[in-house]
């Protein structure tokens, strides 16, 4: 084994290393020695069976243990090899500039990289300045009547009158193509909400202006995308049947509004519901305020001020990440100009700068986090990540397990202490 290292600054080490052919075959045989002592092998007594079967029957894997083997032990040597460099302080997974394997063994370049030293003082005059948004009276009432609207109920309609856009509509009624009722083309006191757009385009605004009791035929014509390739594009007839209808009533805000408002708030009233309301509208605007504004801008001004080495086999990890990303968003007809080696060298160092400025600000934020005594755990994760799968009207407990089987829980993570840390650094968090 020939290990060359050397630093190519303060925390990046270029190691080139070569493993002879010969050390890979006695790592091999080492391995099959072990595998041969627990397998049963058919046609021989468990632990019986001679190195060369073992060797012939798992010859890829043991090829694969073996060079993962020797590699780790050539990092080590390598990391040893450098002055005042400790293992503890290597960061991520060494980057292969190449590995190639040849007649006479493996032919590898590679970076391992240590942690990078940060110095994070004078962060705070960095913040980026705002004013907290201004809620107008408008806004409020705007959001009131919402709110109001949401809460409404349909009441029965009892004056002599035609069915109206808004109203809830009881009716039957039956299809036909070609004087054919239809599979799905029928149904008994069915509601529909007039103007909801449930029905296909013509049904509901030719129900406008029926009455109580009356029969109608509706003509329609099935889209030409209709879900149901059968029906789709065809003429069909409706016969429908109102039976009744209802009307959207608007609640007061009376004392039982206020009470389905602010449920469980002793003696509120009407000036709590419009606080509360002012209090909503204020967060809506902060978080838009901190995700469009204060957000990118902290973290860009955070990059463009702070200069430290960054781990090169990181940098380079990431730059692999985003082109991957970059080409599974691609199309088979875009992904065939990239398939010439050199455009898609030139596409992965396009992406350089977005991917340092990436890795520098996760280090920033790291920085920042440990000096703000930001923390999380497991569970906190795991709660956010369940508030938002039941936000999204998922199974909680299967998206936990895609998380943690995807090894995803990290990532997130990560993404929760950046937003405790900005907010509290931006004092939104009060």
């Amino acid at each position: 084994m020939n290990i060359t290292a050397v630093k190519s600054d303060s925390i990046n080490i270029f190691v080139t290393a070569k493993i002879e052919k010969s050390d890979i075959e006695k790592e091999i045989n080492k391995i099959a020695k072990r595998v041969a002592k627990r397998e049963k092998i058919d046609g021989f007594r468990k632990g019986k069976a001679p190195i060369s079967i073992i060797k012939r029957i798992y010859k890829d894997s043991l090829r694969q243990e073996a060079d993962n083997e020797l590699i780790g032990k050539m990092i080590d040597t390598a990391i040893k090899s450098v002055d005042n460099v400790d293992a503890k302080d290597v960061i991520g997974d060494p980057y292969f500039k190449k590995y190639n394997r040849e007649e006479w063994g493996l032919d590898m370049e590679l970076i391992i990289s240590l942690k990078p030293k940060i110095n994070i003082e004078g962060y705070k005059e960095l913040v980026p300045k705002y004013e907290k948004p201004v809620i107008e009276d408008s806004e409020i009432e705007e959001r009131l009547n919402n709110l109001l609207e949401i809460n409404s109920i349909y009441k029965k309609v009892d004056e002599d009158r035609a069915l109206k856009e808004g109203d809830q509509a009881i009716f039957d009624f039956v299809g036909k193509i070609d004087g054919k009722e239809f599979e799905g083309g029928k149904a008994k006191n069915y509601a529909l909400v007039i103007g909801s757009k449930q029905f296909i385009p013509g049904f509901e605004e030719q129900m406008v202006g029926m009455k109580k009791g009356e029969t109608k035929d509706i003509k329609v014509k099935f889209p030409e995308d209709y879900q149901s390739k059968e029906l789709a594009g065809k003429d069909a007839t409706f016969t429908v049947t109102l039976h009744s209808f209802k009307s959207k009533e608007k609640p007061k805000l009376d004392e039982e509004t206020i009470k389905k408002l602010l449920p469980g708030v002793e003696d509120a009233n009407e000036e709590m519901v419009r606080d509360f309301i002012k209090k909503q509208l204020q967060d809506d605007k902060l978080t838009n305020l901190y995700h469009d504004r204060l957000k990118p801008e902290f973290i860009e001004t955070l990059v463009k001020n702070y200069q430290f080495e960054l781990p090169k086999s990181i940098v380079e990890q990431e730059i692999d990440a985003q082109l991957n990303q970059k080409l599974r968003n691609m199309t088979p007809e875009e992904i065939k100009e990239y398939r010439e080696p050199n455009k898609l060298k030139e596409l992965r160092e396009s992406l350089r700068e977005d991917a340092i400025n990436s890795v520098k600000a996760t280090f920033l934020i790291d920085a920042l986090a440990k000096e703000e005594n930001i923390t999380i755990d497991d569970n906190e994760v795991a709660q956010t990540i369940y508030y938002e799968a039941l936000v999204n009207n998922q199974e909680p407990e299967q998206v936990i397990k895609y998380y943690q089987e995807n090894n995803l829980f990290p990532a997130i993570k990560m993404g929760i202490i950046e937003d405790k840390l900005f907010l509290k650094i931006l004092e939104l968090d009060k």
